[in-house]
């Protein structure tokens, strides 16, 4: 069996808000709405329009930081926790051969030092990531990259992700979708169990 993997929010845990918010300025009014600001152009960043380095230079201005672009980069990693249950999960199913494959919308400046932070990482068989792709889920053109560059049969192939509009998508070229909740991880080995692993 195949199966496509995101990685925020069902590999990694993440909380962008705890880790950025020591780059704000001490006399910042309203913390959350300025870094919620960064969503404006997250999707041209996760899509490899914008550069890292012109992200990180905007982001800064943003926000209103005197921070340097380094500690801007250690800030936006530093938001990850790994999700152990997944992992155990993903480990379970490599090491019964079936095919792992990366699918997410992520940017330059998390891969690849993900990949070396966590070296579980290792155990996915390849990676569709939406900044080198070009696109983002939910635009079909990433779900048909996926399946022509990994040779992939919709029928026989699994994809877990938490976002109803990615998951919707998937069902629409005929994958076989679970909407993961991290709360509920036990659910999602029910739904695994319907299938002939």
């Amino acid at each position: 069996m195949n199966f496509l993997y995101d990685i925020g929010r069902v590999l990694l845990d993440f909380d962008f808000e705890s880790s950025l918010s020591r780059l704000l300025p001490a006399d910042c009014v309203n913390p959350r709405a300025r870094l919620e600001r960064l969503l404006e152009r997250k999707d041209d960043f996760e899509a490899g329009k914008i550069e890292a380095d012109a992200y990180i230079e905007w982001a800064l201005g943003v926000m209103g930081s005197g921070a340097s672009a380094d500690q801007f980069r250690d800030a936006w990693r530093s938001i990850f926790t790994p999700n152990e249950p997944m992992w155990e999960c993903v480990r379970e199913l490599s090491a019964k051969g079936h095919r792992l494959i990366l699918f997410s919308n992520i940017n330059s400046i998390h891969c690849p030092w993900i990949f070396e932070k966590y070296p579980e990482f290792s155990l996915f068989d390849g990676a569709v990531l939406s900044y080198e792709v070009g696109t983002i889920k939910p635009q079909a053109e990433i779900y048909k990259h996926a399946f022509d560059a990994h040779r992939l049969d919709p029928g026989s192939t699994l994809y877990i992700d938490d976002l109803p509009e990615n998951i919707a998508a998937g069902r629409a070229h005929g994958l076989h979708c679970w909407q993961y909740d991290l709360r509920d991880h036990e659910s999602f080995e029910h739904w695994l169990g319907n299938f002939d692993l």
